[in-house]
């Protein structure tokens, strides 16, 4: 097993920013690539083209995840998927918390609960794939909150800080600022990135329950 040390920080935030390049590649499918192929810009695509983008986004984002967990491994020593201690009865409670915040949150904004309006707007098979799709942009967070809490407990300690938390949602909420405008949806994602990196700690760094939980906050 390698031995960490404070310089390997930058290493596992150079990964974290590589999770959050990942995502920023859907932009160049969406706005720059599709549009030549489809002929169309986003809003104006078909059913069959969207899916089209929901499955290659999804892949796209599934493959840098599985890069990173190998580069991880291979280059750093640093298995994330190796077992975790059990998840504690309080701990789940906080989580379950978590969840019921999430829900509220998502209630207020979107002015009724996101799944069941994203199912009536979508159609079936629009919301199947557009969910697909969710999971894959979830897992890519997931890489932003281990390898960002990672290289901040090489550097400050306190391990109970969720600091990946805290750089998905500055990373997070910095996207939501270019591309949606509004300093207010950049808060928001900041707070949305701190809840997921306490939900990350609190199921004790487990990514196959983290996934699941993230998840679940996100979608509704």
């Amino acid at each position: 097993m390698r031995i960490m040390n404070k310089r390997m920080g930058w290493n596992f935030l150079g990964l974290a920013f590589c999770a959050f390049g990942g995502l920023g590649l859907e932009f160049i499918y969406a706005f720059v690539l599709e549009p030549l192929v489809f002929g169309a810009q986003m809003g104006s695509w078909s059913t069959a083209e969207s899916i089209v983008h929901w499955t290659l986004t999804g892949a796209t984002f599934g493959a840098v995840s599985a890069w990173l967990v190998w580069s991880a491994g291979k280059n750093y020593g640093l298995d994330i998927l190796s077992a975790r201690e059990k998840v504690g009865t309080r701990q789940w409670a906080a989580v379950a918390a978590l969840i019921a915040v999430s829900i509220l949150m998502q209630y207020q904004d979107w002015g009724g609960f996101k799944t069941v309006l994203e199912l009536e707007r979508l159609g079936t098979a629009k919301f199947v794939f557009q969910y697909l799709y969710y999971g894959f942009e979830t897992l890519l967070f997931l890489m932003i909150i281990v390898f960002g809490q990672k290289a901040c407990e090489l550097w400050l300690g306190h391990e109970k800080i969720p600091y990946g938390g805290i750089i998905c949602g500055l990373t997070w909420g910095l996207g939501h600022i270019l591309s949606k405008g509004g300093l207010l949806i950049g808060l928001q994602g900041l707070l949305w990135g701190v809840m997921f990196g306490a939900a990350y700690l609190l199921v004790n760094r487990d990514i196959r329950k983290a996934w699941p939980v993230l998840f679940l906050m996100f979608v509704l």
